[in-house]
Formats: structure tokens, C-alpha cells, sequence
């Protein structure tokens, strides 16, 4: 009787080896779908200076797909931009084939220009007021510069605060005056206009505030930028 209930524990212990063996030959592995979806990511963004960290979510583990005989297929569109959450479908390209959508999580790292100081409207940007730093993209929903020739000659038109990420947006135009620069200085006063010509110690765009010295008195006044090569004396 032994020897009997012996020969059916074996047969039931091969029927469920054979059948688990069986069954992970003909479904899909939820590692392989993952790491296809993942690749795809890392390929679609990758460029040089950058680091990319993307992670695919558990798949539902209810979620059985046949054995795919092809090389998985997984679609980044091309317009896609890089955001912190994405969903990326993965095809088994085969006749009959299935498609599935893998939620991932994407960081995305680049160096950018990060401000030193707080800056002022109207402030022109040099080495000394930014600095390069990793921050994750995906997140910089405003954009971001990266090199200083970005921002070469140009002015803020809004405050920034220190610490801040550079934007395309918190530029304005090219400086209308440069530190050293000979301007036209233009004093207006009931009704009466003077020009003499002046030395401008700070740079700045439209609107800006800087300090000029009369050339011919030697005096130093404040002023205005009010076009190129000219500014305004300021009461």
C-alpha cells in the first residue's frame, strides 16, 4: 500500500513540475516586457552629459501573456517629451501578437546653469552669477539653459532668486549697454532736454538701472537704459 500511495506522489509531484515547466515555456517573462520598455527609454533619450534612471512598475501579476517567438518591439514616440511618469507600449510583433502598456518612472539628469546670487531685472549674466549643476529634467517643467553662450550678452527680465535653475523664459534681449561702453546721457527737466556724453559702470538692458560718469564733469549720476548706447539721468 506503501509502495502505491508512493507512485501517485511521484506522478502528482512530475505532473505539477512538468506543467510549471510547461507553462513558464509558453508565457511571456514580466522581466523581459520590463526591460523592453526600459531600453526603449534609455535609447530614446540618451544623449551626451546626460544620466538616465527609469524604473518600469511591477506588472500585474494576474496579467498572462503568450510566449512571444519575435524580438519584443516597445514605442517611444518621437515627440514624446521626457516626463517624471510614462507609459510605453511593448509589442510582441509576431502574427496573432499582443501589445501591453508598461507605466514607468523616469528621471532624466542634465547639467544646468544654476544662479549663485540673486539677480535683478534688468542684470546681465556673466561667469560669476551662475554655476553648472545635475538636477532631473523631467521635473523643470519651465525649461533650462546649460552653457553660458546661452546667456552670453544677454539680460534678466525678471528677478531671480539665488539657487534658481536658469530659464529660456527669465531671459530678455541683448544688453543695450555695457560696463565701459560710451553713451549718450540724457537729462531731461521742464521741458528742457541736455546730452552729454557719459561712461556707463554697469551693464544692463531696457529699464535697467546703472551708474554713469559724466565725461566731462566727472560726476557720477544714476540712470536708465532707454536705448542703445543711451540712458537716462534719473532725478
Amino acid at each position: 500500500m506503501s509502495d502505491c500511495r508512493t507512485a501517485i506522489r511521484l506522478l502528482w509531484l512530475g505532473a505539477l513540475w512538468f506543467g510549471g515547466a510547461h507553462a513558464a515555456a509558453t508565457t511571456q517573462s514580466p522581466d523581459s516586457v520590463r526591460a523592453a520598455a526600459e531600453q526603449a527609454v534609455r535609447a530614446h533619450y540618451a544623449l551626451p552629459g546626460s544620466r538616465i534612471v527609469v524604473t518600469a512598475a511591477p506588472r500585474d501579476p494576474r496579467l498572462q501573456l503568450a510566449a512571444c517567438a519575435e524580438p519584443l518591439r516597445a514605442i517611444v514616440a518621437g515627440h514624446a517629451e521626457a516626463a517624471p511618469r510614462m507609459t510605453v507600449p511593448v509589442q510582441c510583433p509576431q502574427p496573432g501578437g499582443w501589445i501591453v502598456r508598461v507605466p514607468l518612472q523616469l528621471q532624466l539628469f542634465r547639467t544646468v546653469l544654476v544662479t549663485n546670487r540673486p539677480l535683478l531685472r534688468g542684470d546681465g549674466l556673466g561667469a560669476a552669477d551662475v554655476h553648472a549643476e545635475e538636477r532631473d529634467v523631467t521635473r523643470l517643467g519651465y525649461g533650462y539653459l546649460e552653457n553660458l553662450d546661452q546667456v552670453a550678452g544677454r539680460t534678466l527680465n525678471r528677478a531671480v532668486a539665488s539657487g534658481s535653475v536658469l530659464t529660456p523664459g527669465a531671459l530678455g534681449g541683448r544688453r543695450m549697454v555695457r560696463a565701459g561702453d560710451h553713451v549718450q546721457m540724457v537729462a531731461r527737466l521742464g521741458g528742457i532736454e541736455v546730452r552729454v556724453d557719459g561712461v556707463a559702470l554697469g551693464s544692463g538692458d531696457n529699464g535697467a538701472r546703472l551708474r554713469v560718469r559724466n565725461e566731462s564733469s566727472g560726476k557720477v549720476v544714476d540712470a536708465m537704459v532707454s536705448a542703445p548706447g543711451e540712458v537716462l539721468a534719473l532725478p
